[in-house]
């Protein structure tokens, strides 16, 4: 059985952390008594030893002297209005991620803290502009960040300040041709001359730069400038009619591998009035950074330039949640060599923990004995090479870098026997320890003798590097390889606004609560596999007194959780692990425990679009309990929650219905009549392949092929001219999202904090799926649906497409359907019934993204008009959940024809 609330949680924690700095107090300290005021927090103040408490210097508070509340507290007070300044103008803190400013360093001018920031992305990963009032600069090239005169590292600290004189003329650049197996495979000699030439319509790079002879009177292709180059190149051929020239100037010992080419600018007629254009320089000085860049650092390194960029990032727009002992560690960062910094990030890549010295090795890193000792001297790595330096609690780990072999003989010595040849290498493992127990100085002496010098990653530096991590992609899933899939243009990222006047995180002890919260999240998920039901049942306690003591006030209004903030908050995290504790509760079948959880939640999160579920779940297990006058109750008193929807709304008017009969109530419900409603349904019968319980149902087509009660559906209505595709919620929400792309990806302040949106590694907008999402784009949504409405729908489909094809965005897969098929289904669906359907993802996307019906059929009555049916699809023993059964009649509402086919056995 699945715990439900068991995935959403695994998502939530992301990759499991290997040391987690609170495990021994969440699973050891007293659980306070759960304390329902909120206390305000402490700050940086004077102290006072008479009772070591301290005095905020701006509001006069006394508090307790607590170092992070205290700064914490400081915070807060700073940006209250007419405490800041004098002005009464509240401080607004902002937040540049690195992508949105691709990887640079702010302008050498100071900006007024309190204006607005715009950055605007354009279709191509690598270019945006930044906008501040009417003016326009064009942000320098990303790797300009990571590259500095000295070469022996990487000074991420490095501000470049643009020429105002342009310099274009007579300036050589360095650079390669790439790409030599799409080119004509021509042979190329040291001073052959070549010239550029732009590649518009190149689908997977807009930005793209031919290269071709110039000796050769049919222009020879050559190969391809590189990308992080071409990037600022094309717009300057594009836009002021630049023209590039150069020569060979070496060749590579293999004939595909990348040439060496020097190129210059030629002068143009009228290239002295409009190369004196701001933006022009700006392109140039980028041009001029990425051919530096790629010469000090070479691709193999490019994870090294990106963990300093994310290092960078983090540091500049998140230093209020940072100590100073901390900002020092990271920056710190910046002073080790090459080697040191490849080192780490290739290390903390692995999974680990330990790692063998003999078997660390690198073509990138060149001296790694010397960049070991370099990362142990700034506690970024600690080692152990002889016994009496191992400790107990590292032994399981330790052993786990021994091969199967070396296990073996570890094992026979202690038991003096000559055998375990069939025994895997967790249980040879297991059985060393329980053999040696005592003797871990003996044991890890022949452990050591065996591998040598081991080293890890320092508890200190995994810590906080996991922080930076998390402050920067803003969720669990993801981490340093997702700049790789951009890197290599696996991820394409739409254009959108970004406007950031508020941080996700306001303080530090936000921040930390959040990250314990995390912590428990992790605890009771490995407790769960580990099957230690004590230590389950003391997080759920954990949880429920840290909500008691930490739950903002702000929390519990309606305009705060319809806000996306909430999820980057304690008490969401800790909502998440009492669900799933409920889950585990229920399983027991430990119902009045579960009854007593399920009524705190209610209690406390009054604003949470989880009430629907615990309403619905407090009713069955009230009813589990006996107490069916008390679950009808519940169930009738959740029908009037605004925040109980969909599903669960549908599920808790089907118990009234059933529990709520003569003699225990003699009225109706007004919304009988519309729950009962009869759906249309059709019976198809098939020959079984089996029909055991619990197994999906299979079946023999016509043609005697297995296939599915889905694909068997398809034959039936094919059979009566009807076309379409097994898709559920897929196409759907693929045909959401490009009628509604513009609304989406609108100018709304605070919802697109970095490039990597944690939305399911999906891009979209962090409002996206709370009730903000609708108000804060009414007119421009109602507008666009409207038109969809009168018929636009296929032209918004198709301008969608050909303008954002292959661009990650929420639901829209574009490999799955063509765009014929999805004109087919939008064409016969019709513009009525889609506006309705955008208009209920628009309100509520979070319930409504899931459970659409599996099949969506169309057929063709002329050239421009058709009809569609959305089928659900039922096995012998299956029946319609309460989502799919809220949709179905939802549907029949919007004006879609639906249906239910129920497959039967011969």
């Amino acid at each position: 059985m699945v715990l439900s609330g068991r995935e959403s949680l695994i998502r939530l924690i992301g990759k499991r952390r290997r040391f987690l700095p609170n495990r021994h107090s969440i699973l050891s300290d007293p659980i306070p008594n759960p304390n329902p005021i909120h206390q305000p927090e402490p700050t940086t103040a004077v102290h006072n030893p008479q009772n070591d408490v301290v005095i905020c210097p701006v509001c006069s508070l006394t508090l307790p002297s607590d170092n992070h509340r205290i700064n914490s507290h400081l915070d807060l007070c700073l940006a209250e209005p007419k405490r800041s300044s004098s002005s009464g103008t509240k401080r607004k803190l902002t937040q540049r991620t690195l992508l949105q400013l691709n990887f640079t360093h702010a302008p050498s001018h100071s900006l007024d803290s309190t204006r607005q920031e715009n950055f605007q992305f354009t279709e191509h990963e690598e270019n945006f502009q930044f906008a501040e009032n009417d003016s326009a600069i064009v942000a320098t090239e990303s790797s300009s960040l990571a590259s500095d005169s000295n070469s022996n590292h990487i000074d991420i600290n490095h501000h470049d300040v643009i020429d105002d004189k342009c310099g274009i003329f007579g300036v050589k650049l360095e650079t390669l041709i790439v790409g030599r197996r799409y080119g004509d495979k021509e042979e190329v000699c040291v001073g052959d001359a070549v010239s550029l030439l732009r590649d518009s319509q190149n689908v997977k790079d807009p930005n793209a730069i031919k290269v071709v002879s110039a000796d050769s009177g049919c222009s020879k292709f050559l190969g391809y400038l590189p990308r992080e180059l071409a990037q600022y190149l094309s717009p300057l051929i594009d836009n002021y009619g630049v023209v590039f020239q150069g020569h060979v100037t070496s060749i590579p010992k293999q004939s595909l591998d990348a040439v060496p080419i020097q190129i210059m600018c030629h002068r143009t007629p009228d290239g002295e009035i409009k190369y004196e254009d701001e933006t022009f320089k700006s392109l140039w000085k980028n041009a001029q950074h990425a051919v530096e860049s790629a010469i000090k650092n070479p691709s193999s390194v490019k994870y090294q330039l990106n963990f300093c960029i994310m290092l960078q990032e983090v540091l500049r727009n998140n230093c209020h949640l940072l100590t100073e002992d901390e900002k020092t560690y990271m920056e710190s960062f910046t002073s080790l060599s090459n080697d040191s910094q490849r080192l780490f990030v290739r290390l903390y890549t692995r999974k680990g923990p330990w790692f063998r010295m003999s078997s660390i090795s690198y073509p990138e890193i060149l001296d790694t004995q010397k960049a070991v000792l370099e990362l142990a001297e700034k506690e970024y790595i600690c080692s152990v090479e002889n016994g009496n330096q191992l400790c107990e609690s590292d032994m399981n780990d330790i052993l786990d870098v021994l091969t199967v072999s070396e296990l073996r003989e570890i094992w026979s010595f202690l038991l003096k026997k000559s055998c375990g040849h069939g025994m895997k290498k967790q249980d040879l493992i297991s059985s060393i320890l329980s053999t040696n127990a005592g003797l871990w100085t003996h044991l890890s002496t022949m452990i050591l003798d065996r591998t040598g010098l081991c080293i890890k990653i320092s508890s200190k530096a995994e810590s906080l590097i996991w922080r930076i991590e998390r402050l920067f992609f803003l969720n669990g899933e993801q981490d340093l390889s997702s700049f790789l899939l951009v890197d290599i243009g696996k991820i394409k990222y739409p254009t959108y606004i970004c406007t950031i006047l508020e941080p996700i995180f306001s303080n530090r002890t936000n921040l930390l609560a959040y990250e314990e919260a995390i912590e428990v999240a992790q605890i009771i998920d490995e407790a769960l596999d580990a099957n230690k039901t004590d230590v389950v049942l003391r997080c759920i306690q954990i949880a429920k007194s840290r909500v008691s003591t930490v739950l903002p006030l702000q929390y519990s209004t309606s305009e705060s959780v319809s806000t996306f903030h909430h999820l980057f908050t304690a008490p969401w995290v800790y909502s998440k692990v009492i669900t799933l504790g409920i889950s585990f509760l229920e399983q027991e079948r430990r119902y009045s425990d579960a009854v007593d959880l399920l009524k705190w939640l209610q209690n406390v999160y009054t604003c949470d679009v989880k009430r629907g579920y615990w309403t619905l779940r407090l009713s069955v297990d009230l009813e589990h309990l006996g107490y069916i006058d008390e679950s009808l109750q519940v169930a009738e008193n959740g029908l009037m929650d605004p925040w109980v929807r969909a599903g669960s709304k549908m599920a808790l008017q089907r118990r009234v219905l059933r529990l709520g009969k003569p003699p225990r109530r003699w009225k109706v419900p007004s919304f009988s009549r519309s729950v009962l409603r009869k759906i249309p349904e059709v019976c198809v019968q098939g020959r079984p392949l089996n029909s055991e319980l619990g197994a999906k149902n299979r079946f023999y087509n016509e043609e005697g092929m297995q296939c599915g009660v889905e694909e068997l559906a398809l034959h039936y209505y094919a059979e009566e001219g009807w076309q379409g595709v097994h898709t559920e919620s897929g196409i759907w929400l693929t045909i959401f999202g490009l009628l509604m792309w513009d609304a989406i990806y609108a100018d709304v302040p605070n919802v697109f904090y970095t490039r990597f949106q944690p939305l399911n590694l999906q891009n979209a907008p962090l409002d996206l799926g709370t009730n903000s999402f609708f108000t804060a784009r009414k007119s421009t949504i109602e507008s666009h649906l409207q038109q969809i409405c009168d018929g636009m729908a296929e032209e918004f489909l198709i301008k969608s497409w050909e303008t954002h094809n292959g661009t990650s965005c929420r639901g829209v897969n574009w490999d799955r359907h063509s765009l014929d098929e999805l004109r087919a289904a939008v064409t016969c669906v019709g513009g009525s019934c889609l506006a309705s359907f955008c208009k209920l993802l628009c309100e509520d996307y979070r319930s409504w993204s899931s459970g659409m019906p599996d099949l969506l059929l169309w057929r063709f009555c002329g050239e421009y008009s058709g009809e569609a049916k959305l089928v659900e699809v039922k096995g012998p023993r299956d029946r319609l959940s309460e989502q799919q059964r809220a949709w179905l009649l939802m549907l029949m509402d919007c004006g879609f024809i639906v249906e239910v086919c129920k497959v039967k056995p011969l």
